[in-house]
C-alpha cells in the first residue's frame, strides 16, 4: 500500500521544503476581522513570521491596494525590513504572477500560508497552487475572516481540497522537531520565539529559569 502524502514523517514541515507566503495583514483588512480577536491574530502571525526568519525559511509578503487599505502592520515588516511587500490589485494572490514567481524561485514545495481574509484571500492561492501540485498548509490562527463563519467555511472548504489547516504553534514545532536541537535555533533565541505563545511561552520561559538557575548549597547541621 502506497504512503499518503497526508501520512508519514515526510507529511511534516521541514525548513528545507517550506516557504512561507504572509498575506494582507493591513488594517483595513484588521478592521473588519470578526473571526478572531484581532490582537491574537497580530500575534500569531508575527510568532509565525520570526519562526520562519529563524529557520532560514523563505518568507514573502505580499499587500493589496496598499494606498487604500493601509501598509502591512508594522509588527511584519520589523521582521523583515529591508523586504518590500509585493502589492497587489488581485483579489488572489496566485494571479499576481510576481508573487507565483517568488515562491517558484525558492524551489519549496511545500508552501505555508496565512493572511486576511481566510475565505477570499488565503483560500484562492491556496486553492490554486495546490491545485497546481504544491503542498499547501494553511495556518488558521495567524488568518481570519469577517465572521467566525466565513473562518470556518473556508477552512472547510480547503481541507476538502486536501489541504491541511495548522496552528502557527505547530509550524514551530515541526520545523523544530527536537527540543534538544541547538544545529537550528539557538536555545536562547526558541525562548523568543515562544514569548508569542501565550501561555505555553510563559511555562516555557520558566522552565528555561529553573534550568539556568544554581540550586542553593544545602548545609547539614552539625556538620
Amino acid at each position: 500500500m502506497s504512503e499518503s502524502p497526508k501520512t508519514g514523517l515526510d507529511a511534516l514541515l521541514t525548513p528545507e521544503e517550506s516557504v512561507l507566503v504572509l498575506i494582507d495583514h493591513q488594517p483595513f483588512q484588521f478592521a473588519n476581522l470578526h473571526s478572531h480577536e484581532p490582537t491574537m491574530i497580530v500575534n500569531n502571525s508575527i510568532g509565525l513570521a520570526k519562526t520562519a526568519k529563524a529557520y532560514g525559511v523563505p518568507t514573502i509578503l505580499t499587500t493589496v491596494m496598499e494606498e487604500r487599505g493601509g501598509l502591512i502592520i508594522q509588527g511584519l515588516q520589523d521582521v523583515f525590513p529591508d523586504q518590500k511587500p509585493i502589492n497587489r490589485t488581485t483579489l488572489n494572490s496566485w494571479e499576481d504572477q510576481r508573487v507565483v514567481d517568488a515562491v517558484k524561485a525558492t524551489g519549496r514545495k511545500k508552501l505555508i500560508i496565512a493572511g486576511l481574509y481566510t475565505e477570499i484571500c488565503v483560500a484562492f492561492p491556496a486553492l490554486q497552487a495546490a491545485g497546481e501540485g504544491y503542498d499547501v498548509y494553511v495556518v488558521t490562527d495567524a488568518s481570519g475572516g469577517v465572521s467566525a463563519e466565513a473562518h470556518d467555511m473556508a477552512v472547510r472548504r480547503m481541507v476538502q481540497a486536501g489541504i491541511t489547516p495548522i496552528t502557527w504553534m505547530a509550524v514551530l514545532a515541526e520545523l523544530q522537531r527536537d527540543w534538544a536541537r541547538t544545529d537550528l535555533v539557538a536555545p536562547e533565541d526558541l525562548a523568543t520565539l515562544m514569548g508569542y505563545s501565550g501561555g505555553a511561552g510563559v511555562a516555557f520561559a520558566w522552565e528555561m529559569q529553573l534550568l539556568n538557575t544554581p540550586v542553593p548549597n544545602e548545609t547539614t547541621p552539625g556538620m
